[in-house]
């Protein structure tokens, strides 16, 4: 018999009901409601939640009022859709409006259907979640909404991690509520002991403090109580103050805990027996490079990547001769599967637990196996460590010139591990490699772009040409030219396949084992000068790719600036058929920065019809810029936007009266 996703309830003993009388009295107007309500803003007369743990289940328990005021709430509310995971049920005990100061029963009104929630069970994402839809008939403008629930999510043998680990992040709430009343309370009733974390408060000057731990046992609670609250943050520059609750450890004992449960597995695996046909293919390859990139590619490419998110911290690795026979798994069988092909192939490697969405706050967060959704495998070899997800497809490259992953903290599946932290990056090689060319003969110009692009960039860029028509592919190129070559500002509007004529765009090579990706693209251009409102001729080279926005605009009080940008060269050929100017300032400038976290250089080589720019970028990636030494950091970047991305040649038009104006303007400018 299925489950039922979702039950029409009283609430438990635990979680604090009101009765109808005690509702409506919580529901009264204040100074503090009104001036809210007079700014157009809709109001939460009040909040509680309750987080409920335990060994055998976790329970979250809510009940609120607010406001209908505004066209787009009544819309959400009149609909909404709750996910609930395998074995959680989603108990409803009230759903009323308070209207015209009558309390009214909506739960007669309410439609509920259960869906299977078939938008996360697509591209090898497997969800046994179910969607419970509820539509509430008759909401109106200016009704005051109550609803009352709980989620509960009760632990099979699958969930022994949640069994034997409580992990709960409670982040303050959303500031474009106002509160008159906000309640949270976490209740402990397991038998471990549960720390806590406050981190991110603020102190009245807006600091934030430094992070306090406190400990609840069994039967303990922790509460935040607010009367008249609206949450200080700010929202764009700062973090919102969050509090982690996890069962009391630490990484050594964590890592003990899990290292056996993986252990157990590899004792089991022998490749011979349950893979011979691929130890053939192994032994068949002579060179160890080569070997352990099919490795890769093999796990990558060959095992179909099943993903499970209830299961992700739920159960034990799949054996690997399992995956292996069924060609498929989710990331923990992939990355077990691939280690036990390079122990069979002496490559030192290990499995370790990752979390690239919330890789920032790991180091904040308290010990818990629970902070890690996700794993992959760390190879040593040739003196160097590498990181490789097993869950990538069309990757390519030997192990040296493969994509490089972004994060910084793991924790390694091995006895006595702490939480580790990766050292920062410098590629080896250039990910973006270009050459540019552009002719100027009379009122023609012929362009020609030649690209190599290395690691992520040529894994990308595969992909891209793969699944892109080649139109398409054409249209970006000129799109990009357009502005690249100042056309933007004195033909906007022009169709660009009118002045790129005769546009193609060709693969010229694909290395597999150096990932090198390299593309030609050529067209013709109709009237090859910039002309500005004075008629004055340019010809224009400026990639806004070299320009990182993002470092010059970043604007945070507790987000250090993440460091992730690829190493790239430029090589700018412009020429032209008449004269230019050679001393022009921004023609002839170069430039040379040089922090601890890039370098950057740009040379000149001038000629009396055209010059040639050499920009060459390299960044130290995988870090944090620490606030400190931000603004020199973000002062680099401005002189790198100071015509320091491109090149620039002035023509200096024929005829006596214009070389005077020329010659005058010189002197004048000087």
């Amino acid at each position: 018999m299925p489950i039922e996703n979702y039950r029409i309830q009283q609430p438990e003993e635990w979680a604090r009901s009101v009765d109808d009388l005690q509702l409506t009295e919580r529901i009264k107007e204040s100074d503090f409601s009104n001036s809210q309500i007079n700014e157009g803003r809709d109001y939460c007369y009040f909040l509680d939640k309750i987080y409920h743990t335990s060994n055998t289940e976790n329970k979250e328990y809510v009940c609120m009022a607010y406001t209908l005021n505004e066209p787009s709430n009544l819309e959400r509310a009149s609909v909404t859709d709750v996910v609930v995971e395998e074995n959680e049920i989603y108990n409803i005990h009230r759903i009323s409006v308070l209207r015209d100061g009558v309390l009214i029963d909506k739960i007669p009104d309410t439609k509920i259907k259960v869906l299977d929630n078939e938008n996360q069970s697509s591209g090898g994402i497997l969800s046994s979640t179910k969607k419970i839809n509820i539509t509430i008939k008759d909401l109106r403008l200016y009704d005051i909404l109550i609803l009352e629930d709980t989620r509960v999510k009760t632990f099979t043998d699958r969930d022994f991690l949640r069994k034997e680990f409580s992990k709960y992040v409670w982040v303050s709430p959303d500031n474009y509520w106002a509160y008159g009343n906000f309640r949270f309370t976490f209740i402990n009733e397991r038998n471990e002991t549960i720390a806590y974390k406050k981190t991110f408060f603020r102190d009245e000057k807006g600091n934030v403090m430094e992070p306090e731990i406190s400990y609840l046992k069994k039967g303990e609670r922790f509460i935040i109580d607010e009367e008249n609250y609206i949450n200080p943050v700010d929202a764009n520059r700062e973090i919102f103050p969050f509090i982690d609750f996890a069962t009391e450890s630490n990484w050594k004992d964590l890592s003990n805990y899990i290292a056996p449960i993986y252990e157990e597995i590899f004792n089991k695996a022998s490749l011979k027996e349950f893979a011979p046909n691929l130890v053939e293919k192994l032994d068949a390859i002579t060179d160890q490079d080569e070997k352990l990139q099919f490795a890769i590619e093999y796990v990558q490419n060959n095992i179909y990547y099943i993903f499970n998110a209830d299961e992700m911290n739920g159960h034990k690795p799949q054996e690997p001769a399992i995956t292996y026979e069924n060609k498929q798994g989710d990331c923990k069988a992939k990355s077990v599967l691939l280690k036990v092909i390079l122990d069979y192939i002496g490559v030192d490697s290990s499995i370790v637990l990752v979390n690239f969405h919330t890789d920032f706050y790991i180091k904040y967060y308290l010990p818990s196996l629970l902070s890690f959704n996700h794993v992959i495998v760390k190879i040593n070899y040739k003196g160097e460590t590498y990181f490789i997800d097993a869950t990538i497809r069309d990757e390519f490259g030997l192990i040296e010139n493969r994509g490089f992953i972004y994060f910084m903290h793991y924790l390694e599946v091995k006895r006595d591990q702490e939480l580790q932290e990766r050292k920062a990056y410098k590629f080896p090689y250039y990910c973006i490699d270009e050459k540019v060319e552009f002719n100027a003969q009379d009122t023609k110009g012929t362009l020609k772009l030649v690209t190599t692009y290395k690691g992520n960039r040529a894994n990308a860029m595969r992909r891209y040409f793969k699944n892109t028509h080649k139109r398409e592919i054409v249209d970006s190129w000129n799109n990009f030219l357009f502005y690249s070559l100042n056309y933007s500002n004195d033909r906007n509007g022009t169709d660009v396949r009118n002045i790129f004529k005769d546009a193609t765009i060709d693969i010229v090579s694909d290395d597999k084992k150096l990932n090198e990706f390299k593309i030609q693209y050529q067209a013709t251009v109709e009237n090859p000068y910039y002309v500005d409102a004075k008629n004055n001729r340019f010809l224009m080279y400026f990639d806004r790719n070299v320009v990182k926005a993002s470092a010059r605009d970043f604007m945070h009080k507790d987000l250090p600036f993440w460091h992730n940008f690829d190493s790239e060269k430029y090589e700018i050929n412009l020429y032209t058929d008449q004269k230019i100017d050679t001393e022009e300032k921004y023609t002839a400038q170069e430039s040379t920065i040089k922090n601890p976290y890039f370098e950057f250089t740009s040379r000149k080589k001038i000629t009396k019809n055209g010059a040639t720019v050499f920009i060459e970028y390299q960044p130290l990636v995988n870090m944090e810029i620490p606030q400190a030494e931000f603004e020199d950091f973000r002062t680099a970047h401005h002189t790198v936007a100071d015509s320091n991305f491109g090149l620039g040649i002035d023509i200096i038009e024929p005829g006596l009266m214009n070389r005077l104006k020329f010659s005058f303007k010189k002197r004048f400018n000087n």
